[in-house]
């Protein structure tokens, strides 16, 4: 029987517990490109998010600046919750 489009069971936000960061090499005079690997749930999923360089520096800050941090793993969002502001 074909899905009727009801929800597969999957746990589709999940808590981001570890952030693991990665600049490469482009080569020479070009800029090299970050990554980040979302650990979830203490490793029950990954996420490799690649943010160009400008978004890179403005997602570090907001992982500073967020008490709790979760992946919507079907949409592909980061979501930045109780953020100190001031």
């Amino acid at each position: 029987m074909a899905s009727s489009g009801a929800s597969d069971g999957r746990i589709k936000i999940r808590k981001v517990t570890d952030i693991h960061s990665n600049w490469s090499d482009q080569g020479e005079l070009t800029d090299g490109k970050f990554s980040f690997q979302l650990i979830l749930d203490n490793g029950a999923e990954e996420a490799v998010i690649m943010p160009t360089n400008e978004d890179s520096d403005v997602l570090m800050d907001l992982f500073e600046l967020s008490g709790d941090i979760y992946f919507d793993t079907e949409r592909k969002n980061v979501i930045f919750n109780s953020l100190k502001i001031g």
